[in-house]
Order: structure tokens, then sequence, then C-alpha cells
């Protein structure tokens, strides 16, 4: 049995090399004529509203050999810190634990836990403080993380966060109703992960 195990492991790897990656799939700009055509039944005078894959850029295909750089995005609501910043690594806080992405990891979507996430370029590594998000990683050495904050980390106080971690905890150990239990503790999370942060 165990001799054939080359030989089926090889067979089944050449399959999965042949199927393309979704990162690998162009987007698509091919109109759903049938709901086209529904629509102009329904409001003729309005022109139809487009899909987001419309709007959407084709990412570039996997490369045959994995590239030297990581590719990242790092965007916030209301901007963007990173705009394809070519970079050996990043670390980020996911949910999971600390996950570590290089050029060439395997397409992965992952949620953000409040936490710092360490860009690596070089001997340089910035640190950014993240309170949640997500990351996308593209199997073409692609990586796009949508935080919800991101602040490099040494623009914190350390007295300053811990008075307020302190001011948290004592809401949370003096709320009554559910709401004001929830939003303590959200508060004591992120404080508590902001002040791990800074001490080490």
């Amino acid at each position: 049995m165990l001799r054939h195990a080359t030989r089926v492991l090889s067979r089944s790897a050449a399959v999965a090399r042949a199927r393309p990656f979704s990162t690998d799939l162009q987007s698509s700009s091919k109109i759903d004529e049938s709901f086209v055509s529904a629509w102009k039944k329904t409001i003729p005078n309005i022109d139809p509203p487009k899909t987001p894959t419309a709007f959407m850029k084709p990412r570039p295909a996997t490369p045959s050999s994995i590239p030297s750089k990581l590719t990242v995005n790092l965007v916030l609501p209301y901007g963007s810190e990173l705009s394809a910043k070519e970079v050996d690594m990043v670390i980020v806080p996911a949910t999971t634990g600390q996950m570590g992405v290089l050029p060439g990891h395997v397409a992965t979507i992952a949620e953000l836990k409040p936490g710092v996430l360490s860009v690596h370029e070089g001997n340089d590594v910035k640190k950014y403080f993240v309170s949640g998000g997500f990351v996308f990683v593209h199997a073409n050495s692609y990586a796009d993380i949508m935080a919800i904050e991101a602040v490099p980390i040494d623009q914190f106080d350390s007295a300053t966060v811990q008075k307020s971690l302190a001011d948290f905890n004592q809401k949370l150990n003096s709320a009554s109703t559910d709401a004001d239990k929830a939003e303590a503790q959200i508060g004591v999370d992120v404080l508590s992960s902001l002040n791990s942060a800074l001490a080490a």
C-alpha cells in the first residue's frame, strides 16, 4: 500500500496545480442580461445599477515562482496607511493568534483582534496598534489589511493607557446594564492589548 503512495500523491498534486486559485480569476465585466431586462421592464427610465465586479480591477496572476517581496495595502475607513508597499513580511494579530505572512503565503482570510501589526522591511520594523478588522492574503503575494483603526505604536503614552484601563475596569465593575457591561468590556479588551504591546 505504501509503495503506491508517491504515485497517488504526485497525481493529486498535479490536479491541484491545474486548478486556479480564486485570486487568479479575472474580474468579470460580463453583464447579467436577465437582470438588466427585468430591471428595464420594471423601471424603464432609470439605468440599472452596476454590480461590484464592474468596479473591481483584476489582480495580477499568481506568479510561477515565489516573489521576493509581499505587497501590502493597509486601509482604514478614513484613508490608506500603506498602499502597494513592498515588504519582506507582516505579522498580524489574528483572532486565532499571531500570523506571519511572507511572500507566497497561501490565500487566507483572518479576522483581526486588538493587537500589534508589524511591517518588516529589511531591518526596519514599523509597528501599528490595530483595534480590529480583517486581513485578506491573496495567492499572488498581495495582502490587504482592512483595520478599523491603526496608529503607530510610538504615538501612545503608557501612563495614559494605564489610567484609561483602570477607568474601564472600574466602569466594568460598576456597570448595571448589559449595554454598559459590553461597552466597558470592549474598552478593557482593547486597552489591555495596548498596555501589553507597550510593555513589550
